[in-house]
């Protein structure tokens, strides 16, 4: 799966806060209002999109309705998996290192770890 550059990730995490589908307008409502989003930048965005197979274009009387074909979930595992192989020789410890960089993790975020490793020795 391609990496999205940000601004086109922008606009597809919105469309994920939406829901299944969407129009234009209902897209821009969930834009992170920092950016300042022209209708004609989202369009090209929804364009661009729509060419690397993320969204699925149809009309809807004069809208176009625009649905994810590519779920977060995914999208999101595959990034994660590509940054972890890259850039930190695929070691869960050297990521885990770089993460925290000489902070220590909460005693929260230590059991919610334990918790993940322990369920992952529980599926062998």
């Amino acid at each position: 799966m391609k990496r999205l550059p940000d601004a086109e990730l922008d606009v597809m995490m919105a469309i994920w806060k939406t829901g299944d589908k969407c129009t234009r307008m209902e897209l821009e409502e969930n834009l992170d209002t920092e950016k300042e989003w022209s209708a004609t930048t989202i369009l090209s965005m929804l364009s661009r999109l729509e060419k690397k197979g993320f969204v699925q274009v149809t009309k809807d009387g004069k809208q176009n309705v625009y649905a994810p074909l590519v779920s977060q979930e995914e999208y999101l595992q595959a990034e994660s998996k590509t940054v972890l192989e890259k850039m930190y020789n695929n070691s869960i410890t050297n990521f885990m290192s770089a993460l925290y960089s000489g902070k220590k993790p909460s005693k929260k975020q230590i059991d919610e770890l334990q918790d993940l490793l322990d369920g992952f020795k529980e599926e062998k």
